[in-house]
C-alpha cells in the first residue's frame, strides 16, 4: 500500500535486494536515482558499490533518503544514522510504554499508541495533525544530537515511554527516556537534501495502515490508525513534493527610478523587491508569508528590515542607505521548519558623495556663519571709526 501510493503519484520504482552485487547509486559521476528508500533494517552490509560513504555522498549531492529501522537494526544502519546526527538504541531494544500501548499488544507493551500531539507542529511535513487518528508504532528508539540545528524531531514518544530490551530486567538507565525518545526524526541538510529516519518499519506496513487503534488502559476506539496519512505526508516532504521554495526574481533600484544603478550613493533611498514561489502538485504558485526579512550587509548588517507583502508572493522594502560607503550585499536568508532554505545575495557598491553633491550651506552651521559675518561687520565698522576719528582727536589736543 505504501509503494502503491508512490506509483500513483507518478514515481518509477526500482527494487533492489540489499545483497545485490550489482547495486549502484552512481555511474560515470552521475547519480542513477533521484531518491533512495532503505527498508532493510536488519541488513549487516549493503551490496554492490553501496556503502555508508556512498549514501552520504548521495545526500551531499542533493539526494533524498527515507530509512526505516526496527528493534533489530544492523550496524550499517546504525553507522548511517550517526552520520546524520542520530543514534539508534542497541540491537534488540524496543520502545516500551506501559501506559500507552494498544489493545492488540502481545504483552510486552511494545506496540505503542503515539498521540498526534507528539508530532512536530509543521503541517507541511506531517499534515494537519488535529485531523489525524493516533499512530501505531513498534520499533526501536532514536536520540538526536541536540547540537545539530538541522535535525527535526518529527515524532516523539510519550513521557512514560523508554527504550530498552523487553525480555531483560531493567538494571541500568535506558538509552532514551520520555520525550527524549524519538520515533521518527529528519534531517534537512544545508544543500536542502532531506533525510527521514524511522525507528519502525512496522509504521509503514499495510497492517499498521489498516489496523484499528485503541489504548489498552482506556481510550477512544478508532477504526483505522493515522499511519497512512502521516506516511504519505512524510514521503511527499522527503521526496520534495511539498515544502520546496525558490526565488523567482530579485530587483533593486533608487526610489523614483526603475533600473538598478551602477553604484549607489550614501543616503540614497533604495527600493528592494523579491518574489517567492512554492512547489505544488499543480506547478509553482506564489508563496505568501509575513516573516521574510532583508539585511543590507557590509561585514555586519547595517540595515535589517521586514519585507512587506505587496501581493501574493511579492515583497518589497524601502530604506535609506547608511552614511558609510563600501561594498554591500542585499541578503535574504529565509529558514523555516519544513521548507527548503532560501538564500539570496546581491552585491552592490556604495560610494561617497561627489564634490557637486555636498550642500553649499549647512543649516546646522548657520550660527557659525552668523558669527563670521558679524565679526566681518564689526571689523569694518571699527576700521571706519579708527580711520576717520583718530586725526580729529589729535588736533583738538594740540589746540
Amino acid at each position: 500500500m505504501f509503494f502503491k501510493s508512490l506509483r500513483d503519484r507518478g514515481y518509477t520504482l526500482t527494487f533492489k535486494l540489499a545483497d545485490d552485487s550489482s547495486l549502484l547509486l552512481s555511474k560515470y559521476g552521475e547519480f542513477l536515482f533521484d531518491h533512495l528508500i532503505i527498508f532493510a533494517p536488519s541488513v549487516e552490509e549493503f551490496g554492490g558499490a553501496v556503502s555508508v560513504e556512498a549514501i552520504t555522498d548521495f545526500i551531499d549531492g542533493g539526494g533524498n533518503v527515507l530509512v526505516a529501522g526496527s528493534s533489530m537494526s544492523g550496524d550499517v544502519l546504525r553507522e548511517l544514522t550517526s552520520e546524520c546526527g542520530f543514534e539508534i538504541d542497541e540491537e534488540g531494544a524496543s520502545v516500551i510504554d506501559h501506559l500507552n500501548y494498544d489493545v492488540n499488544d502481545n504483552g510486552k507493551h511494545t506496540l505503542i499508541v503515539a498521540d498526534t500531539s507528539n508530532l512536530i507542529d509543521a503541517s507541511v511535513i506531517v499534515g494537519k495533525k488535529d485531523e489525524l487518528a493516533p499512530l501505531l508504532y513498534q520499533g526501536t528508539g532514536l536520540i538526536a544530537d541536540v547540537d545539530n540545528p538541522l535535525v527535526l524531531q518529527l515524532l516523539t514518544a510519550s513521557s512514560s515511554a523508554y527504550s530498552y530490551i523487553p525480555d531483560q530486567p531493567l538494571k541500568e538507565y535506558p538509552h532514551a527516556v520520555g520525550k527524549n525518545t524519538l520515533l521518527i526524526a529528519a534531517l534537512q541538510a544545508r544543500n536542502n537534501a532531506r533525510v527521514v529516519f524511522s525507528g519502525s518499519l512496522y509504521f509503514f506496513s499495510d497492517e499498521a495502515f489498516t489496523s484499528p487503534v485503541q489504548k489498552a488502559l482506556g481510550g477512544k476506539h478508532y477504526t483505522t490508525s493515522g499511519n497512512k496519512d502521516v506516511a504519505i505526508a512524510l514521503t511527499k516532504w522527503v521526496l520534495k513534493e511539498t515544502g520546496v521554495l525558490k526565488v523567482k526574481s530579485v530587483s533593486h533600484h533608487r526610489q523614483g527610478e526603475k533600473t538598478p544603478p551602477q553604484s549607489y550613493t550614501i543616503m540614497d533611498t533604495v527600493v528592494f523587491s523579491l518574489e517567492l514561489e512554492r512547489k505544488t502538485n499543480h506547478g509553482w504558485i506564489p508563496h505568501d508569508a509575513d516573516d521574510v526579512q532583508l539585511e543590507f550587509v557590509r561585514i555586519d548588517p547595517f540595515v535589517r528590515t521586514k519585507l512587506v507583502r505587496k501581493s501574493p508572493g511579492s515583497y518589497k522594502a524601502v530604506f535609506k542607505i547608511p552614511d558609510v560607503y563600501g561594498v554591500y550585499q542585499f541578503k535574504v536568508d529565509y529558514n523555516r521548519i519544513g521548507y527548503t532554505a532560501i538564500y539570496s545575495s546581491t552585491q552592490v557598491s556604495v560610494r561617497p558623495l561627489e564634490h557637486t553633491q555636498y550642500e553649499r550651506f549647512i543649516p546646522n552651521a548657520y550660527p557659525y556663519y552668523a558669527s563670521a559675518f558679524s565679526m566681518m561687520v564689526g571689523v569694518f565698522l571699527f576700521s571706519i571709526v579708527f580711520l576717520h576719528f583718530k586725526e580729529d582727536s589729535v588736533k583738538s589736543k594740540a589746540e
